[in-house]
C-alpha cells in the first residue's frame, strides 16, 4: 500500500505539478489550498507526509502545523516557503517539522525530502513500538503493600545519583527495579548498560567491565570499550555483584572512588560519570564474614539499599501477574488470552514459587503455548509438586531448616522431571543455571 502525501499550497500550479510528480513516484497524493482544509483532511484520513506552505490564506502554515500537533497528527511535515528565513525555519523545527525547503522547488530535492521524511517517520514509529514493548516487558506489576512501598522508594531515589544496592532472591525482579530507577532518573535518555557477573567467565570479566587495547592479551585483535566507558553519563547495572573475583572487586572499588579507570593493557586513564546500581541474590554481610566480598566495596555500593520481596510474600499480586503475562504472551504468539479458573489462581497463590516471578512467567508462557482450550483449570497447570510445604515440615526447629527441606525436595523433583539435566531443570524452575548449581551445592544435592 502506497504512502499518502498531502500537499497544502494556495498556488494551483504547484498543487497540480507536485501531485503529478508524486503519483509518478508511486505515492497517493491529495492537494488542498488552505490550512483549514489541511486540518479537515488530516482528521479524515492518515497521511505519511504533509508538504505545507508557510504563506496561506486564513491561518498560516506554522499555525496549521501547531494545530496539527495539538490534534496528535503524527504525519511528517515538510515546510515550503517562498520567503525563507532562519527565524521561520527555527520556529518550524521547534513545532516538529522534519525539514524546510524553499521555492522555487527542485522536483528531485522535494521527492528526496519526502522519502527521507517518510523513512524518519517509520523509524520513529518503530522506536515508539519498541519502547512500548520494553515498557510492558519491564513493567512492575502488583498492588500489594510491598510493591506500593517499592514504587514509592523508587520515585524518591531515582532522580538522585546515589548508588543503589538491590537485594533479593533470583527471579524476584531486581532488574525491573534497576530499570525503573533508570527510567525515572535524569539519565533516562542515556543507555541502561548491564553486566551479569555470574554469566561472564572469570578471565573475561575485567575486559568486559573496563575494555582493552589491541594486543593486550591473546585474542585481543581489536580494541574494545568496556561497560564502564559505555555507561559514561548513563546507568551501569552490575547484576550478581557477589560473584566478582577479589581482583575485579578491587578495581571496581577504585572506579567508584575515582570515577576513572584504565583499560586492560593501557596506562592511560579514562574519566567517566557513571551511576552504578548493583544487585545480589546473596547476603553480602555473610559473604563479607566468609572473606569472599570486600566490606569497603559493600559500603560504596550500599548507599541506598533496596530489598525486593520474594513472590511468596506478595501472593496477592499473583492474579495481576498472571493476567499481565497471559495478555503479553497471547499477543506475542498470536493467540487469544486464556481464562484462568479461580481454583487455578488459588493454586498458584498457595504455591511457594522458589523461582519467583521468573518461574511464574515461564509457567504462563508454557500454558499459553501448549494449552489448547480457552479455559485453564487446576489440572491444566504444570506440576508444581506440593502447592504448600507438607505438614511434616513443621517438625523442623527453624524456618531455615524447613525451607531448605522443601527446596531440596522441590529441586530433586525437577531434576527427575528433567532426567538429571541441570540446565533443563533450571529452565523448568525459571531460574539461572548458575543459581541452581549454587543452591544444589548448598543443599548437598549431587549434580548426577
Amino acid at each position: 500500500m502506497s504512502e499518502s502525501i498531502l500537499i497544502v499550497d494556495d498556488e494551483r500550479g504547484i498543487r497540480d505539478s507536485l501531485s503529478a510528480v508524486l503519483r509518478d513516484e508511486g505515492f497517493a497524493a491529495e492537494a488542498v489550498e488552505s490550512g483549514e482544509e489541511c486540518l479537515k483532511a488530516v482528521q479524515r484520513r492518515a497521511f505519511g507526509c504533509v508538504l505545507l506552505d508557510v504563506w496561506l490564506p486564513g491561518i498560516n502554515g506554522l499555525e496549521t502545523l501547531r494545530l496539527m500537533r495539538e490534534a496528535d497528527c503524527d504525519a511528517a511535515v515538510v515546510i515550503i516557503s517562498g520567503h525563507g528565513n532562519v527565524e521561520t525555519a527555527v520556529r518550524a523545527t521547534k513545532l516538529g517539522a522534519f525539514d524546510f525547503i524553499e521555492k522555487p522547488l527542485s522536483i528531485e530535492k522535494t521527492v528526496l525530502t519526502v522519502r527521507n521524511a517518510l523513512r524518519q517517520r517509520q523509524l520513529e514509529r518503530a522506536n515508539a513500538e519498541m519502547s512500548a514493548e520494553l515498557e510492558q516487558e519491564y513493567a512492575m506489576v502488583g498492588d500489594s503493600v510491598a510493591m506500593r512501598a517499592l514504587r514509592k522508594q523508587i520515585a524518591v531515589v531515582a532522580p538522585t545519583d546515589g548508588r543503589v544496592l538491590i537485594s533479593g532472591e533470583s527471579g524476584a525482579g531486581k532488574e525491573l527495579v534497576a530499570r525503573a530507577i533508570h527510567a525515572q532518573s535524569r539519565r533516562a535518555a542515556a543507555p541502561f548498560i548491564e553486566v551479569n557477573s555470574a554469566a561472564i567467565p572469570e578471565e573475561l570479566i575485567e575486559s568486559e567491565l573496563f575494555g582493552h587495547v589491541k594486543g593486550s592479551f591473546t585474542g585481543a585483535t581489536a580494541a574494545k570499550k568496556g561497560k564502564f566507558e559505555l555507561a559514561d553519563g548513563a546507568t551501569l547495572f552490575l547484576d550478581e555483584v557477589s560473584d566478582m573475583s577479589p581482583n575485579v572487586q578491587a578495581k571496581v572499588l577504585r572506579v567508584l572512588e575515582e570515577q576513572r579507570f584504565e583499560p586492560v593493557g593501557s596506562n592511560t586513564p579514562i574519566n567517566v560519570d557513571v551511576r552504578v546500581i548493583a544487585a545480589t541474590n546473596k547476603r553480602l554481610d555473610e559473604e563479607i564474614e566468609k572473606g569472599t566480598f570486600r566490606s569497603d566495596l559493600f559500603f560504596r555500593l550500599n548507599v541506598i539499599p533496596f530489598e525486593v520481596p520474594p513472590l511468596r510474600e506478595r501472593a496477592e499480586d499473583i492474579p495481576l501477574l498472571v493476567e499481565h503475562f497471559n495478555e503479553r504472551f497471547a499477543k506475542a504468539y498470536g493467540k487469544k488470552p486464556k481464562k484462568f479458573d479461580r481454583e487455578a489462581l488459588d493454586m498458584m497463590q498457595r504455591y511457594a514459587w522458589p523461582g519467583n516471578v521468573r518461574e511464574l512467567r515461564n509457567t504462563i508462557e508454557r500454558v499459553v503455548i501448549m494449552h489448547q482450550n480457552h479455559r485453564v483449570g487446576v489440572n491444566d497447570l504444570p506440576a508444581f509438586g506440593e502447592a504448600e510445604p507438607p505438614a511434616s515440615s513443621y517438625r523442623f526447629p527453624s524456618f531455615k531448616e524447613a525451607s531448605d527441606a522443601y527446596h531440596r525436595e522441590f529441586i530433586q523433583r525437577k531434576l527427575e522431571e528433567a532426567e538429571g539435566n541441570v540446565s533443563r531443570a533450571a529452565e523448568l524452575m525459571g531460574i539461572d543455571r548458575s543459581h541452581l548449581y549454587r543452591r544444589m551445592k548448598a543443599l548437598g544435592i549431587s549434580a548426577r
